[in-house]
């Protein structure tokens, strides 16, 4: 709502409020026509500076969010938040990852692979261990290609390289230096 529409609200609110202290049981028809006139008038004013849907709950952080009727709130988001905490104390938290671990990769880290196929991995260095960064490749230079191509993009990693799968693991090239970096922050343990 702008500055006009609220001025030409609160003014229009203001004359039906004068109307309603003159309201008596002698008041003649014609004055009540002008009470419904002034009141269309401030209704009209009211649509124009209603932006927004009417909200379908009583929570401040979510009023249009979707309803629970079990909730004192009617909010289905934040009763879901509340039946979670109460979980929770009767279950105990929720087990927290090491922070030991490397980060997750949706490609693994080279332990957690299936035996070995002929195929060129590009691996990135991770700070801790390499790690498969693409999909395997069939074609060595294909797998080269990608691993510039990663090279050049904006969040590039300390270190690449390609690794020949046969029988064996056995490096071809390496892209920059894999130095081992400590995952607590100032090296503490």
């Amino acid at each position: 709502m702008n500055h006009a529409q609220l001025t030409a609200l609160g003014r229009a609110l203001r004359v039906l409020g004068e109307h309603g202290e003159a309201l008596s049981a002698d008041t003649p028809d014609a004055r009540l026509h002008e009470v419904k006139d002034d009141l269309r008038r401030a209704l009209d004013l009211l649509e124009e500076s209603v932006t927004t849907a009417a909200p379908s709950t009583r929570c401040a952080e979510h009023p249009t969010g979707p309803v629970d009727k079990s909730a004192p709130d009617l909010c289905l988001l934040c009763e879901t938040r509340r039946r979670t905490a109460r979980r929770a104390e009767f279950n105990g938290p929720a087990p927290q990852p090491r922070p030991t671990e490397p980060a997750p990769s949706r490609y693994g880290v080279r332990g957690d692979r299936p035996q070995p196929q002929q195929r060129w991995l590009p691996e990135l260095w991770n700070g801790q261990a390499w790690q498969l960064c693409g999909t395997p490749r069939r074609d060595r230079r294909e797998a080269e290609l990608y691993v510039a191509a990663q090279l050049r993009g904006p969040r590039a990693a300390l270190a690449y390289r390609v690794v020949h799968e046969f029988t064996d693991y056995e490096v071809l090239r390496v892209w920059g230096t894999p130095v081992r970096v400590d995952i607590e922050p100032m090296g503490h343990p």
